[in-house]
């Protein structure tokens, strides 16, 4: 890289902490051993230029408080005893031979049983691809190999790594899998605090809206009150068909170059297409006082061209004359070209109003520094490049490995809409978790080819709910839009249903963003993460947790035409679980298959679960509600519902709050507790309205409700067969106690009511049902006629309920 200038260093110098105590590092030979905790490794050889202390692209922070550990030498052999591993490195094969693990189990092959990770896109899959190694091993031993990785210098910059014989870091955590996540994040890291916003819904297509059209969409989000946060605007805003606007003086592609053999000349481009758009500014300014934040697409690989509003001063700042119309390349590896590529493309657009930048790089992986990859670039810069605005920085962009956790926002690439390509994204979602990703967003409704399906795009947007990101999107054919209201009615309701519910969802999923970022702590884990040590955990790949409350188990298979249920195999650990949407209670400790029409999707609430939900679920406003209904489902547990004000930087010094809700169950009595938020309270409302809804209790014999230590009286309401407790104007300097005592646990339909009910469904004649089902509805204790599986499925889910 050339020379950084001052303001260079200023913006994009990183605060690591790269060296590692001093004793935890010893030396054997040519090799240096730094125990960084007792299950986490670092063995080097010297190198060309000794031993690295420096930052490299994945590592940051290898200053760890020291572990107690022993080392010693038998024969060839290193061996260093911790509290909880024996590693043994042989000097002369210069390779770790073996890790014993607390409990006795020796591990030799650091590859096999590797539970994978992610990949760098989904671009045209159709299914299933290969994933890359993670960081998690049934095994217990997991190897991160970083000496490919370039270096971060002070000054900012990028350079090439001296060649590296070795550089690896163990991670022997066992089955610990949620550790080895937070000691990677440690090494790393931490996942950044996204913006309030992004946790809503995204609107978002590959189309060359005319201004009109675009504002006239969004309103129309507005009337059908479906909440819309991010607005996005693909490539189409800025010119696309260069040379009948610009003539032929724009040069030809260079077939050479894969960034530009499989693009057209304008896929990069800086200029508002004024056809489209004639008042750019007007656009942007309606959609922010609208509530809607903005991201602009961008391809960067092709330079600046002549035509451009901001050459002129691109090429003078890279010390080109403008009147050469001389292409200013993408040169990320440049300070210069860097420091420019901001100021003058970027930030003069943030202040009209783009809060944020869609980098979707797809092409080469090499720049003028050996090894370094210009999407992990784009990524780095654009990040650090926002910490100078106030606001949390945010891009939303592809995986470039390990450590793109640091960097906001995935974008998955354009899969094709199939069922092989729903089928395949809840795996990939959760699994990605393995290698610290954890804000994937697909393209909700598949990107392109396929065929239309009404089923397909409402399953896909139900799992897009229970998604880090729900992200609608797709091609520009104009058949393919993925507004609910292209569809037909079930499909639009399905998906109207889940948008809005994913809006009232933000407070749980802002608190469990926080949880990521304070602690290491996925929003989407996969079940073996909870329940290592059960085989069935690893058997369910489509399932996963959702922030430590929710079970969830998408639908990606069509239903049957006679039953119009669709399929899912699920995995219920001990404990009881409780159907989100149906009510339905099921004991854990079995798996079964359960059938759901196109409502919804199968998702069930563990015993305890508490989820707060904003009462709005209509308009876009994401900030921190007045109204709250607080979920619950008997059980013992707590939930620090956190807020601050969503989109700043100021929760690093302290403007933030957390209100706790505890919930207590003992016998027949419950307690549930809000406690006065801690913190800045001046981020919350002045007062707020809570609903309660008991969501598995029917009553109780008597309820007390107190605030700030006094009784209050308070409306009951039974509904469904729930509980449900109305407090108004609660202050957050207040606590609240709500006291069920003798309460009523709501019971399960009656069996032979629930089965009439599903059998009344099915699209099939009347009299053959009387024929099939007639005699064993009088007596559900026999077994089930002998009827196609099709027809018996769904009951025999019935009769395994609680």
């Amino acid at each position: 890289m050339q020379e950084a200038s001052l303001s260079f260093q200023k913006t994009f110098h990183v605060d690591c902490a790269p060296q590692a105590d001093a004793e935890s590092v010893f030396l054997c030979g040519d090799f240096r051993f730094s125990v960084l905790t007792s299950r986490l490794l670092r063995v080097e050889e010297r190198g060309d230029a000794g031993f690295t202390d420096a930052p490299t692209q994945i590592v940051w922070f290898r200053k760890f408080p020291a572990p107690k550990f022993a080392h010693e030498t038998e024969g060839t052999c290193v061996i260093i005893r911790t509290a909880d591993a024996i590693f043994r490195f042989d000097l002369r094969k210069k390779a770790l031979t073996s890790v014993t693990l607390k409990g006795g189990k020796t591990v030799t092959d650091f590859k096999r049983g590797n539970l994978l990770g992610t990949a760098r896109t989904l671009d045209g899959a159709n299914g299933a691809i290969r994933l890359s190694d993670g960081l998690m091993s049934r095994s217990g031993v997991t190897v991160l190999d970083d000496r490919n990785s370039c270096l971060l210098s002070t000054d900012g910059t990028v350079v090439a790594r001296p060649k590296a014989p070795m550089d690896c870091y163990y991670f022997a955590y066992g089955t610990d899998y949620r550790a080895c996540l937070r000691d990677f994040f440690r090494l790393t890291g931490a996942v950044p605090l996204i913006p309030r916003f992004c946790l809503g819904n995204w609107w978002s297509r590959y189309k060359d809206y005319t201004q009109g059209e675009y504002q006239a969409l969004m309103q129309e989000f507005l009337d059908r009150e479906i909440p819309i946060t991010v607005a996005t605007i693909d490539m189409d805003w800025h010119w696309v068909d260069v040379k009948a606007r610009f003539g032929t003086a724009v040069r030809a592609r260079d077939l050479s170059s894969l960034n530009e053999l499989f693009q057209g000349d304008g896929w990069t481009g800086y200029s508002w297409n004024t056809e489209l758009f004639p008042n750019h500014r007007a656009l942007l300014d309606w959609l922010n006082e609208k509530g809607f934040k903005v991201t602009l697409n961008l391809h960067p690989a092709q330079g600046v061209r002549f035509f451009e509003d901001q050459y002129e001063a691109m090429a003078r700042a890279m010390g080109i004359d403008p009147a050469t119309k001389q292409r200013v390349k993408f040169d990320i590896a440049n300070p210069k070209f860097i420091e420019a590529y901001f100021d003058v493309l970027h930030r003069p657009m943030e202040k009209e109003g783009v809060r944020f930048w869609w980098i979707d790089w797809q092409q080469e992986r090499t720049t003028a520094v050996k090894g370094l990859d210009p999407l992990w670039a784009l990524n780095h810069y654009h990040t650090l490049a926002f910490n100078t605005s106030g606001l949390r920085p945010l891009i939303l962009s592809r995986y470039a490995g390990l450590g793109s956790h640091r960097y906001q926002v995935g974008f998955s690439g354009d899969t094709h809409m199939t069922w092989k390509s729903l089928a395949f994204q809840p795996y990939f979602t959760a699994n990605a978790t393995n290698a610290g990703y954890t804000w994937w967003s697909h393209d909700i409704g598949g990107h392109m080819f396929g065929v239309h399906d009404d089923e397909l795009y409402a399953r896909w947007v139900q799992l897009g709910e229970f998604s880090p990101i729900m992200r609608l999107h797709s091609t520009k054919n104009p058949f393919m839009g993925k507004e609910p209201w292209k569809y037909a009615a079930a499909a639009n309701a399905a998906a109207t249903a889940a948008l809005r519910e994913r809006h009232a969802m933000i407070p749980f999923l802002y608190a469990a963003n926080r949880r990521t970022h304070r602690e290491g702590r996925a929003l989407i884990e996969p079940m073996y993460y909870a329940y290592p040590d059960e085989a069935q955990a690893y058997d369910v790949p489509n399932q996963y947790l959702f922030g430590d409350t929710f079970l969830v188990c998408p639908i990606t298979c069509p239903v049957n035409k006679t039953t119009l249920l669709a399929p899912a195999e699920v995995w219920l650990p001990e404990g009881r679980w409780t159907d989100w949407y149906t009510g339905a209670v099921y004991n854990g400790g079995q798996k079964l298959t359960v059938y759901r029409g196109i409502e919804h999707i199968p998702v069930f609430a563990k015993a305890g679960a508490i989820v707060p939900l904003s009462d709005d679920d209509r308009s876009n406003d994401w900030t921190n509600p007045a109204a709250l209904t607080l979920r619950l489902f008997r059980g013992t547990n707590t939930f620090d519902l956190y807020e601050d004000d969503g989109e700043s930087t100021a929760f690093e010094t302290g403007a933030s709050a957390v209100t706790t809700l505890r919930l207590r169950e003992a016998g027949r009595d419950l307690r549930f507790t809000i406690s006065k938020a801690k913190g800045d309270r001046s981020v919350l409302p002045e007062s707020r309205t809570y609903t309660l809804i008991f969501d598995d209790i029917s009553d109780a014999e008597s309820i007390q409700v107190r605030v700030g230590g006094r009784k209050r009286p308070v409306a009951v309401v039974h509904r469904q067969g729930k509980l449900i407790l109305h407090l108004l104007s609660i202050t957050p300097d207040k606590d609240v106690s709500v006291e069920l005592h003798g309460f009523t646990a709501r019971q399960n339909k009656d069996k032979t009511e629930a089965l009439t009910d599903c059998i009344s469904r099915y699209q099939l004649s009347n009299l053959r049902k009387l024929e099939y089902f007639g005699v064993f509805l009088k007596n559900i204790t026999k077994p089930l006629p002998p009827v196609p599986q099709m027809l018996k499925g769904p009951l025999e889910e019935i009769l395994r309920r609680a």
